[in-house]
């Protein structure tokens, strides 16, 4: 079994001009072509059972059209032969932050994705802050990007380790997921400020970069019961991020949980 715990899809009237946009600003390669059939195909490819998909807020206003598009690609998927399980967005200045979350575990969503580089906001902010208490409140996911984004290279880095250790020491909740594996090309500082701490790392938008030593350093420090296998998709390809993995030669056990085991348990499925 094969669970990609972070990809992105959009509604098929926005896609390609949303993926055009991010990929030029990112100067990026999109492995699909932004729409749930697009990540269906990849995931086939891959060989990938189910997919998280993480919607990103980028105004506090689109907060009921994606919650209205998550829920629709839950109930198109949820007998499906492949499996897209959609996330809600939030954002710091959404109002009722509260209510909102509420709302969200109340319409059977399990978790939402968050995006300080994308909100301009930095991950220790009172607001992000309210965010995680009411995701703890409601037993609800927190996924949010961790360290440098593509895009905004030459810019401040608004979830670095540093950050997220004084956030995650302040909530204390369980099931928040830093993305990108704690803190995307940080992850020395993700090594000295970040291990041990009782947070999930996915590993998206990962392998092409950090290198096997340092992947395997990480996962020992921090321990496989919480590393998730995620790729970013459509910024990476589910089946070559399966390969470079399973080409790391880990035991078999720590596969396995990072492959599926550890997102079954953290989706409670």
């Amino acid at each position: 079994m094969l669970i990609d715990f972070h990809t992105h899809i959009f509604p098929d009237k926005i896609a390609e001009k949303t993926i055009k946009a991010l990929a030029d600003n990112s100067n990026s390669t999109p492995y699909t072509d932004g729409t749930d059939l697009g990540l269906i195909k990849n995931m086939e490819r891959g060989g990938a059972d189910i997919s998280v998909n993480l919607p990103v807020l980028t105004k506090p206003n689109q907060f009921d059209s994606v919650l209205e598009f998550a829920l629709s690609i839950n109930a198109k998927y949820e007998h499906a032969e492949r499996r897209i399980i959609s996330f809600a967005g939030m954002h710091p200045y959404c109002e009722d932050i509260k209510g909102k979350m509420k709302r969200i575990r109340d319409l059977g969503i399990k978790g939402i994705k968050i995006h300080p580089d994308y909100q301009e906001t930095f991950i220790d902010d009172e607001k992000y802050v309210e965010i995680l208490k009411a995701a703890k409140d409601n037993d609800l996911i927190v996924v949010t990007h961790a360290g440098v984004d593509n895009g905004y290279v030459g810019k401040p880095v608004r979830c670095p380790p540093e950050l997220s250790a004084k956030v995650l020491k302040k909530v204390n909740h369980e099931k928040v997921v830093l993305g990108h594996y704690g803190g995307h090309k940080q992850w020395e500082k993700v090594l000295d400020l970040l291990v041990n701490l009782d947070v999930y790392f996915d590993t998206a938008f990962t392998f092409y970069k950090i290198g096997e030593e340092l992947f395997k350093k990480i996962l020992y420090a921090h321990g496989e019961d919480k590393i998730l296998f995620a790729t970013d998709c459509p910024w990476s390809d589910i089946k070559r991020d399966k390969e470079t993995f399973l080409a790391y030669n880990l035991p078999k056990q720590t596969e396995d949980k990072i492959l599926y085991k550890n997102a079954l348990k953290l989706l409670n499925l």
